[in-house]
């Protein structure tokens, strides 16, 4: 992100030649970015092509992105939060982050209504990826009866490493969604590289 910013306007094959990466794996790289809303692309304007060929695709920061290394809206958003908190009690707290969840809600509840055979849980991992979880679906251990949700990206780490509610909330929204006793198994916010959420199979029904 600090190269793209610093670049205003770069291609796969500088990145590629800057990190000594293939295009390939600089590609997926962007792909993520561009997925968590952290970059825009455009085709390279005339003025600039050298030679024939297809023309190439630029990437540069969107504000999301450049917002990513800062940390001042994190200290800025954590202050307002602390302000809530003596205001309105750790209650005014949780209600603000279950409104945060909102559009998530909303969005799960739609794509349902649009294909009533998709899974719950492939339904909360697409309505994560669209907000910039970078959300999956990921099976468990053979000993561990159902899957996985893992979110690789958190948009506020910091904050929810002050304010440990946000997780708390976030999972309570899972279950709920999934009617489903899901289970909080690693987060970023505790120092693990992704957060991952453990959602049991469902219960066969005995025949009567």
């Amino acid at each position: 992100m600090t190269s793209i910013v610093e670049h205003g306007w770069t291609t796969t094959a500088k990145l590629a030649e800057e990190f000594d990466l293939t295009p390939e794996a600089i590609r997926l790289h962007l792909q993520h970015l561009e997925e968590a809303g952290m970059v825009t692309v455009r085709i390279q304007p005339a003025s600039l092509r050298t030679g024939a060929g297809r023309p190439s695709k630029e990437f540069s920061a969107t504000a999301k992105g450049r917002e990513s290394l800062s940390q001042t809206y994190d200290t800025v958003a954590i202050s307002a939060i602390e302000t809530l908190e003596e205001l309105g009690g750790e209650q005014a707290v949780t209600r603000f982050f279950e409104q945060r969840f909102e559009a998530i809600e909303t969005r799960f509840a739609e794509l349902i209504a649009e294909d009533a055979s998709l899974p719950g849980f492939q339904a909360l991992s697409m309505a994560l990826n669209e907000d910039g979880f970078i959300a999956g679906i990921m099976p468990t251990s053979q000993n561990m009866a159902g899957t996985q949700l893992c979110q690789h990206q958190c948009p506020y780490p910091a904050i929810a490493v002050r304010f440990p509610q946000l997780c708390s909330v976030e999972t309570s929204i899972f279950s709920r969604l999934l009617d489903s006793h899901v289970q909080r198994l690693a987060t970023i916010a505790h120092g693990d590289g992704v957060c991952t959420t453990h959602i049991p199979a469902p219960m066969r029904k005995e025949n009567q």
